[in-house]
């Protein structure tokens, strides 16, 4: 396997996860449907992976190893280690850059895009599952518990599930 390709494979798995197993998905469809690993590979590699002191990612380093060898094992724990790396260089600007006014406009304006998207979102799953008052209701009184701050979204969701299983049932 080429050995850009093998690291942005790695690369990708790594940006789209949030660490430990979370990149498990992205490379298993990689690399099995490109032939080059076996579940035999990764059982193997989360296995190391599990006996090896430090953080659950380490079984990646061993997919690698074993994928493509030593350049494989290298690439892995560089291209895991790149956006941890990579978010800590952005961290540094932005502490340099944060008071400047630009700067603020420009966060302000992301922060009301992320809550208008955020609304729109919720605007549409609401149309899409509230079918009735009484729906309509029990979303009412989540959004209500939920605005309270007092009441954890688990148990926000479990009142909400219970409450629909009582009035649906």
């Amino acid at each position: 396997m080429n050995p850009i390709t093998f690291f942005w494979l790695f690369l990708k798995a790594s940006l789209l996860s949030t660490g430990g197993f979370g990149n498990l998905p992205y490379l298993h469809q990689d690399l099995i449907g490109l032939g080059r690993a076996t579940e035999a590979d990764f059982l193997t590699a989360i296995a190391v992976g599990q006996l090896s002191p430090g953080p659950n990612g380490v079984w990646s380093i061993s997919l690698g190893y074993l994928t493509l060898g030593w350049l494989g094992a290298a690439l892995a724990m560089l291209a895991l280690s790149l956006p941890p790396l990579l978010a800590l260089g952005v961290a540094a600007v932005y502490n340099r850059v944060e008071r400047w006014q630009g700067v603020q406009d420009f966060v302000r304006g992301l922060s009301l895009g992320v809550v208008g998207l955020t609304l729109a979102i919720a605007y549409a799953l609401a149309r899409s599952s509230i079918a009735d008052w009484r729906g309509l209701a029990i979303a009412l009184g989540a959004l209500a518990l939920a605005i309270s701050k007092h009441v954890p979204v688990v148990a926000i969701l479990g009142l909400a599930g219970l409450m629909g299983w009582i009035i649906y049932r």
